[in-house]
């Protein structure tokens, strides 16, 4: 036996005081730096929404209604929005009725620029003038309401099907200006 030595109760209240006191000071420390390093997977979304609604009104009107299966957001280097399963723009008339829809495999929103970019199989409605365009890759410009592509296009409308490289029409596709037009068109007397 040890000379000296006082036997202290695991049941005192000081000693468990003392354990207690020791362990919040010793216990470890989390670095918010280090979890993000070890947590974070590079190229990974920092958002991930499933069945995104995005609506776009002005007055309490509805002007674009946007919808995608899966939207990811990435924030660095810069803010853009993936629609990696598609997406499905739909623009409105004053009186709330559809006028255009556009659909593409492959959108992003490339938020500080103000511009959508729709690829892969693009398909633009306009329903009041009954006309449709066909591309791989189109570009809207949020703020000039234009839409451009330097992509082979094609136009279908009543009148027939009209095709060039590039286009530049407005947002809801009422009017259009081919790029480089090519084909031929008969003319009726």
């Amino acid at each position: 036996m040890i000379v000296g030595l006082k036997r202290i109760k695991l049941t005192n209240p000081a000693f468990i005081f003392l354990l207690l006191f020791s362990l919040v000071f010793i216990s470890c420390e989390n670095d918010l730096e280090e979890i993000k390093k070890v947590s974070e997977i590079p190229g990974a979304p920092e958002e991930r929404t499933r069945d995104l609604e995005l609506i776009y009104s002005d007055s309490g009107q509805v002007k674009v209604l946007l919808n995608a299966t899966l939207a990811e957001s990435y924030y660095k280097p810069t803010h853009v929005i993936k629609f990696s399963e598609g997406v499905k723009v739909r623009f409105f008339n004053p009186d709330g009725s559809i006028k255009t829809v556009l659909t593409a495999n492959y959108g992003e929103i490339i938020q500080n620029e103000g511009k959508m970019i729709a690829r892969d199989s693009v398909v633009m409605k306009n329903l009041n003038k009954a006309q449709q365009m066909e591309t791989e890759e189109l570009i809207w410009n949020q703020t000039t309401q234009e839409i451009k592509s330097s992509r082979s296009v094609v136009v279908k409308t009543k009148d027939g099907r009209f095709y060039g490289d590039g286009i530049i029409t407005t947002s809801d596709f009422s009017e259009y200006q081919f790029i480089k037009p090519r084909g031929t068109l008969n003319l009726k007397n």
